[in-house]
């Protein structure tokens, strides 16, 4: 062999390839045997049409075809942008440079591959896919007579058919799949057939696309490591102390509720990035709330529990434990929710023991839900109930993939073209464990909580909702608060978290961070990442758009910026609290029980 001349790829291991062939042949056919008992056992059930998205569909047709010339004018366009692409396409066959009639947006990774711009045939075929998307979204986004409802289901569900017809989810149209391909001798498919085989044995008949190794982290080894002591428990949620990290602390100790949809150490994943570990070197003397992630037990705990047994029964435990009788209180996502209701509660009965809040990312005013509200309506809602009412709660899993959809080219795409069709192993990611450690949620609440917050809107009423007979009133809440929004959050729009911050009657500062509902908020100032805008207007502007005219962008981390906020309303300091020798009994070392019992993909628990 010449030195100039290419090494032969080596032929993969037959031995190898039979023992695949015979692990895919075995696996298969046992999924197909459960798959068709499970059929037996159902019975043949006529198609549901749940989420309502036959029936926006048939709408939305039935208005397109009313007005023939803008359908004629739509395909009209369509044949222009395509033939500006083939006069492009044969330009670039002949070896001359030009523009290219479409480009793919900024922040969209899927053609990133070189091959997509380098070689004519793959540039061609990514072309046509943009210009076929586009077209097909701006002909049915704004169809003249459909209700907004059936307009949102159809935007919504027609990008992710738009999303998974790309050209990059497909083995012989993917130029990186095709090397792989060529490379392995195919030993990719297989090992990616067999993945697939794995995620769907693991979703016990149901497809749940693995999205790391499980197996590489542990709740309390190298994720939630940040040393402390659980103080107290009930059946709802266990409270941690965090040992602290200074000899002084802040007088104010800090209690954080997080959401209970997902668990609370995502503020605590690693040293470098845990905002708990951050805060106790800061000087703030650290509790959090870790709920229990709730079987059918505990299906009729409602709204008033998660308030009764749960944020109030937090307080009273912080106050008791630490002496003090003004607290701190920060609360994430759902948590940020139930913190407005705290506080409207304990004003309404003149409690001041909360002395500022802290919104992370929190919806108080659900006017603009985002793509979330595709899955609300009274249709989608009372079928969820039946579910929830035979279980005594919502699948954890069910949540996770309905989140997953709102960024699905990122959080399903991305990992069906690594897992199936490159057929890697994914890679270890401590965001993406904690992600997949999903919580269910009880019955009564989640019922309680879509239907009176993001159907009605009550909570933004004066006397809207009343929680443990106390009728609560967030307009009436004169705490200093500081909202930290997101601009990319297709959780909780920072449009609408603007909206709920302007409910407060007392001081309010509002900030709008880089990056989305969990990168924009687990953002330490040492990673200098993104950036942030604020505003040093005294009373916040009408609408949003108003007040981000008036803002000026900050470099790095919204972290800072809190810390000099919560630190000039209290910086009185006093010896460091030692979590084990409080007025309470310490059960356990942190980060505790609750948190390390697990939903596999497939909804059963495990300890972790």
């Amino acid at each position: 062999m010449s030195k100039t001349e290419a090494p032969k790829p080596e032929l993969p291991d037959p031995k190898e390839v039979a023992k695949i062939y015979g692990e895919i042949a075995q696996r298969a056919s046992k999924l197909l045997t459960d798959h068709i008992q499970r059929q037996v056992k159902k019975g043949v059930a006529s198609p549901a049409d749940e989420l309502g998205i036959a029936q926006a569909f048939m709408d939305m047709m039935a208005n397109l075809l009313a007005n023939p010339y803008r359908l004629a004018q739509a395909q009209m366009n369509l044949v222009r942008d395509y033939l500006s692409l083939w006069q492009h396409s044969m330009l670039r066959f002949a070896g001359m440079d030009t523009q290219p009639v479409v480009t793919p947006e900024k922040g969209d990774k899927r053609f990133n591959d070189e091959e997509w711009e380098n070689n004519f045939l793959f540039d061609f075929m990514k072309q046509s896919y943009l210009i076929t998307a586009r077209h097909i979204h701006d002909t049915v986004c704004c169809v003249e007579g459909l209700p907004e409802n059936s307009q949102k289901k159809v935007n919504f569900f027609t990008r992710q058919f738009i999303d998974a017809l790309a050209p990059t989810n497909f083995a012989v149209t993917n130029p990186e799949v095709l090397r792989e391909t060529v490379k392995s001798h195919g030993q990719n498919l297989l090992n990616g057939f067999n993945n697939l085989l794995r995620d769907i044995e693991a979703g016990d008949g149901q497809l749940r696309v693995k999205m790391t190794d499980p197996e590489a982290f542990e709740v309390g080894r190298n994720v939630g490591t940040t040393p402390g002591k659980v103080i107290f428990q009930n059946e709802l949620m266990q409270l941690i102390q965090f040992e602290p990290a200074t000899k002084e602390v802040y007088k104010r100790p800090l209690l954080i509720i997080p959401p209970w949809i997902n668990k609370y150490y995502i503020l605590d994943l690693r040293p470098s990035n845990s905002f708990i570990k951050w805060a106790l070197e800061q000087g703030h003397t650290i509790f959090v709330i870790s709920w229990v992630n709730p079987d059918e037990r505990l299906a009729q705990k409602a709204f008033d529990d998660y308030l009764t047994e749960g944020a109030l029964t937090a307080l009273e435990a912080v106050c008791r434990q630490t002496g003090e009788k003004e607290v701190n209180l920060v609360g994430y996502c759902l948590g940020g929710t139930l913190l407005a209701s705290t506080i409207g509660y304990l004003d309404t009965i003149k409690d001041k023991r909360i002395a500022s809040a802290t919104y992370f990312v929190a919806l108080i005013d659900f006017s603009m839900p985002g793509e979330l509200g595709v899955f609300i309506d009274e249709q989608q809602v009372s079928s969820l109930e039946k579910k929830m009412e035979e279980r005594g709660y919502l699948e954890g899993a069910e949540m996770a993939t309905t989140f997953n959809m709102l960024r699905a080219n990122d959080l399903i795409w991305s990992f069906v073209v690594n897992n199936y069709l490159l057929g890697k192993q994914p890679f270890p990611f401590d965001l993406l464990y904690w992600n997949s450690d999903s919580t269910r949620m009880p019955y009564r609440m989640h019922s309680y909580y879509l239907r009176n917050m993001y159907m009605k809107n009550l909570l933004k009423e004066p006397g809207g909702i009343t929680l443990a007979g106390v009728p609560i009133d967030v307009n009436q809440i004169r705490t200093p608060s500081y909202f930290i929004s997101t601009i990319e959050d297709h959780i909780a729009p920072w449009k609408s978290v603007y909206l709920g911050a302007r409910r407060m009657a007392g001081p309010v500062r509002f900030v709008l961070g880089g990056s989305g509902h969990i990168a924009g908020i687990v953002n330490p100032p040492a990673a200098n990442k993104y950036c942030y805008w604020t505003s040093d207007a005294k009373k916040l502007p009408e609408t949003p758009e108003e007040w981000f005219d008036i803002t000026e962008q900050q470099p790095g981390s919204w972290w800072n910026d809190w810390q000099a906020w919560v630190t000039a309303l209290n910086d009185e300091k006093v010896p460091a609290r030692n979590p084990a020798k409080g007025k309470l009994k310490v059960i356990e070392d942190a980060p505790g029980a609750y948190v390390k019992f697990r939903l596999d993909t497939a909804g059963k628990t495990e300890a972790a």
